[in-house]
């Protein structure tokens, strides 16, 4: 089986990718009805070895919507009239989801505003409050 290389240290071996056929909606013509230009590209996250656990974690995160209880990734492609540039078409995609995956997101360092911010959002809530107080009139005092 061949493989298909996502960047230089991570590889997905074809044997856990599968493709399904299908008749695709939209322009084509005739065509359209009789060939099964559509693919359906199935992707056993859960077999596949070459990921490491974090990194199928984030891809059950990134595509929740697209993945089955079985954890098999499923795209979708039926953006052209030829079965092979949807193929490509899905593949494209699936490195793509991969790629995001594989990146780490950074973590979040919590950090405490300044003194002197604390002190200059509170002088301007007071500053605000009292041009707000200064627009009441006493209508009944007169």
């Amino acid at each position: 089986m061949s493989e298909i290389f996502i960047n230089q240290t991570c590889s997905i071996s074809e044997s856990y990718i599968r493709f399904e056929f299908m008749k695709a909606s939209g322009p084509g013509g005739q065509n359209v009805n009789k060939v099964n230009t559509a693919v359906r590209l199935r992707f056993d996250i859960e077999a596949c070895n070459s990921l490491l656990p974090e990194v199928k974690q984030r891809l059950q995160v990134l595509c929740k919507q697209r993945i089955t209880e079985d954890g098999v990734l499923i795209i979708e492609a039926k953006r052209f009239r030829s079965q092979e540039k949807n193929r490509e078409d899905a593949l494209e995609r699936l490195v793509k989801i991969v790629q995001k995956a594989l990146i780490q997101p950074r973590v979040r360092k919590r950090t405490k505003p300044s003194l002197s911010a604390h002190r200059k959002r509170l002088e301007q809530k007071r500053h605000r409050a009292k041009i707000k107080k200064d627009r009441n009139f006493d209508f009944g005092s007169s």
